[in-house]
């Protein structure tokens, strides 16, 4: 099932693996194409790279609880700061991953960055927490928003039954994991769509804001700064809540092989998203409280919902609507991109070869999509989603500093490597140290959740040197293993 290197080209049916040989070059190398074999091929053009960096970023917390960062930050003004704070950081790492995507041109992200610049233990370890846990309870969750809200229109005068919520969601997890089996092009076409729905659901409660704004209602904007005292133990944990509703602007690297042109379209796509995403949340943010007080937003549970009643009478009942979409677009965003790190993974051998396969006449890497739908229904049905979500979500950036401290590494290590485009050495160096004190403040602040992090991350090692590097494995661990 694993194995140490990748193994040529074969036809499996309706399958071909897709590359060959250890530490592989990008379709873009220039080495020529063995015959017969098949490629995922370049279909991700500019506008859908910009689709799929925004319509995976904004998900349903900017629509429905913004409420953490208030709530650690302990004012209207320090909130808003730390929202602009945040989406200038995301902006500083898109920017490292620009260059990480145009001078390493190969799919797989985070795992690809750090093979790149660390070696295969790590990124190992990274792909291993990934497929687990990370990215089918990131999925669940995400699903489990939409399932909620594409029924509250239904569910108006009562509570929505929770086997109710489960069933739609996973009606929706199969959709998208079907939906991405089949065709590339339909994924993005549909991304796109998605992306122009969410955008429009912001600029729904942009618009009354700002006419509020005309208006005079700026009431809740007076002593801005004035209400509870951020701490030391709360500002990290405001920043973590901001940086997880930017996160997703490093999955268009995922995909970095079905490009096109990436030189030019991976930093285009990266800088022009995160303009948009960063200029559309802080503006929500102020049109919120516009309408709603600091202790209005801290009790409400869904932000969106409670202004849109405010302001917009029986037309707030599509707001439900556009929150169900824009999880539905984040869901098919995160899929497409997630798959293709596995993808890369399996060809690289620390992932069973299977996943490596491509579909001969629907080009996607249909077995690397598939392995997460059972993954993400456990998830759904059987783990505490929100729990694991607070154990992982220290992983996710202490392996993202790692890859832009990579960054910095692979200046020294490889000066010689053509870099199309290069940011300035303070970005990565700014990003990185934000990204590792954060990690390290939240260690402090939560020891008991980033420390249970911390531990489930660590498997990855023993599971590397078994599955990986142990080559005389008896006979009935191989039969285990499918081999």
């Amino acid at each position: 099932m694993f194995r140490k290197a990748a193994v040529p080209t074969v036809s499996n049916g309706s399958y071909l693996q897709g590359q060959a040989n250890g530490k592989l070059s990008s379709l873009d190398s220039g080495q020529p194409a063995q015959e017969g074999k098949v490629v995922l091929k370049k279909k991700v053009t500019l506008l859908r790279g910009i689709s799929i960096i925004i319509g995976t970023i904004i998900g349903a917390g900017i629509f429905i609880s913004p409420k953490g960062i208030l709530k650690n930050t302990g004012s209207v003004g320090m909130s808003l700061t730390v929202w602009t704070a945040c989406g200038i950081l995301s902006l500083f790492g898109a920017l490292c991953y620009a260059e990480l995507g145009t001078c390493i041109k190969k799919s797989g992200g985070h795992y690809t960055y750090i093979l790149e610049a660390f070696g295969p233990l790590p990124a190992f370890v990274r792909v291993w927490v990934e497929l687990l846990i990370i990215r089918p309870a990131a999925t669940a969750v995400i699903s489990l928003a939409f399932g909620r809200y594409i029924l509250e229109p239904f569910f108006m005068q009562c509570e929505i039954p929770e086997l109710a919520i489960k069933l739609i969601t996973a009606v929706g997890i199969t959709l998208v994991m079907v939906l991405n089996s089949t065709s590339v092009s339909w994924s993005a076409r549909i991304q796109m769509f998605l992306t122009f729905c969410k955008l429009v659901a912001i600029l729904i409660i942009i618009v009354p804001g700002v006419i509020q704004l005309i208006k005079g209602e700026t009431q809740h904007f007076k002593n801005a700064f004035a209400g509870n005292d951020a701490s030391v133990m709360g500002l990290p944990l405001a920043f973590y809540s901001g940086m997880y509703a930017y996160s997703g602007w490093f999955y268009l690297n995922f995909v970095t092989e079905e490009v096109e042109n990436p030189e030019k379209n991976i930093p285009l796509a990266i800088c022009i998203s995160m303009i948009i995403v960063t200029v559309g949340y802080v503006l929500t943010n102020v049109a919120y409280f516009t309408t709603i007080s600091a202790g209005e937003l801290l009790l409400s549970k869904a932000v969106a919902v409670t202004f849109a009643e405010r302001l917009m009478g029986n037309f707030s009942l599509a707001v439900p609507v556009f929150v169900a979409l824009s999880c539905f677009g984040s869901m098919n965003g995160g899929v497409f991109a997630v798959s293709r790190m596995f993808f890369v993974a399996s060809r690289e051998g620390h992932l069973p070869e299977i996943l490596s396969m491509i579909h001969v006449r629907k080009h996607t890497p249909l077995p690397a999509v598939i392995v997460l739908h059972p993954l993400t229904m456990i998830m759904l049905f059987n783990g505490d989603l929100y729990s694991l979500l607070n154990f992982l979500s220290f992983a996710r950036w202490l392996f993202i500093g790692l890859v832009v401290a990579g960054l910095i590494y692979l200046r020294y290590k490889r000066p010689d490597m053509p870099r199309p485009f290069k940011v300035p050495l303070f970005i990565p160096a700014l990003f990185s140290f934000t990204c590792l004190f954060m990690v390290a403040l939240s260690l402090y602040s939560d020891p008991v959740n980033t420390g249970i992090g911390f531990a489930i991350t660590l498997t990855g090692i023993p599971a590397y040197y078994l599955f990986i590097v142990w080559d005389n494995k008896p006979k009935w661990f191989r039969k285990l293993l499918g081999k």
